[in-house]
């Protein structure tokens, strides 16, 4: 349930946001509800509950972390759990990425020959022949720095808009029907520090948050010290 709630709500704050509501709203709601329900049944009995309970260590392993540091993800605690974010959502992401650092890590995790990442911006000429064919074949379409609207032509798209015959699905883009192939990836992103989406985008994408606050950039740079002055203890932690 955590978790959940940490997909769906988290991904448009920064750090300190991300913490109160974790530690002041969702844990607390939880124990509430957890404790009426004990209550309610007259049984002496709690829902159990880890103290210490860390979305990040439902959503992932450590060694898929690695492999993020290892395709250019920073290192700090608020870029896993994007990372966590981007894997883990039912939902197309939406990056705020004014730093770039984002797209970078996208750019790298979606490298793969067979992903065949195609890198496109709205209004572009062939944004649509090459979406229909990433569509079909399930490969990956990175929409790199868009605006605060998005054209209503790819909605069906972002909504995941799918229409079922018989074993395959197929979904409406323009004025035609392609096959929809289920290893088929999007990804938004935007330089605008501070965009305000109309509540459709909101609701059919998962917002994340990849600005570099000062805590963000403290937590970096002591990786980065770290694996400068002691190789010994950054390699440890890798092998760990």
């Amino acid at each position: 349930l955590l978790a959940s709630s940490f997909i769906s709500y988290v991904g448009p704050f920064t750090k300190p946001f991300r913490i109160h509501l974790m530690e002041k709203v969702f844990r607390p709601f939880l124990e509430r509800e957890f404790a009426k329900i004990s209550n309610d049944s007259g049984e002496d009995y709690m829902m159990p509950m880890s103290p210490d309970a860390n979305p990040i260590a439902t959503l992932t392993t450590p060694a898929d972390v690695a492999q993020w540091n290892a395709d250019s993800l920073p290192a700090d605690k608020v870029s896993t759990e994007n990372g966590c974010l981007v894997c883990s959502s039912s939902r197309w992401p939406l990056i705020i990425d004014p730093q770039l650092q984002g797209i970078k890590w996208i750019k790298q995790k979606e490298s793969a020959p067979e992903r065949n990442l195609q890198i496109v911006r709205l209004g572009q000429k062939d944004l649509i022949r090459k979406l229909e064919i990433a569509l079909e074949n399930g490969y990956t379409i990175l929409i790199e720095n868009i605006g605060e609207t998005i054209d209503a032509v790819l909605m069906p798209v972002i909504q995941r808009a799918f229409m079922k015959r018989g074993t395959k699905l197929y979904i409406k883009l323009g004025d035609k029907e392609c096959d929809f192939h289920p290893d088929f990836r999007l990804y938004l992103q935007t330089k605008l520090s501070n965009p305000h989406y109309p509540p459709e985008i909101q609701a059919e994408t998962t917002l994340i948050n990849f600005t570099v606050t000062m805590a963000g950039l403290e937590d970096q740079l002591l990786n980065l010290v770290v694996e400068k002055e002691r190789p010994d203890l950054a390699s440890l932690s890798d092998d760990l």
